[in-house]
């Protein structure tokens, strides 16, 4: 099947709605019937500022980047940015051409 690889960049202390922005987002996503979400967290990275943050045994990592990605057909990816869009968020997306399936087996 084609579709989508929709990928959103966002810091670990932004929220909205009183609610952590990575959370909200994949709640969001499944209430509208997308099948699966994930949400990675950065060890390391920089963003258009330039400003490089890494995380440290010691540090408070709440200005760490979280990814949250969704494989979804291009329809389920234009009704998230439309969502995104709608509630007037400010955020950095990629999105991807890709091709995913699933493989039945055994185990």
């Amino acid at each position: 099947m084609s579709g989508t690889l929709l990928r959103f960049y966002i810091h670990e202390n932004r929220t909205h709605q009183h609610v952590a922005l990575f959370e909200w987002l994949l709640e969001r996503a499944k209430k509208m019937g997308i099948h699966g979400g994930s949400a990675f967290r950065a060890i390391a990275g920089f963003g258009r500022h330039g400003i490089l943050h890494e995380e440290h045994f010691f540090e408070l990592a709440a200005d760490m980047t979280i990814e949250v990605e969704f494989v979804v057909t291009d329809e389920e990816a234009e009704r998230l940015l439309t969502l995104l869009r709608n509630e007037r968020i400010s955020i950095f997306y990629a999105r991807v051409p890709a091709e995913f399936g699933a493989i039945e087996g055994d185990r």
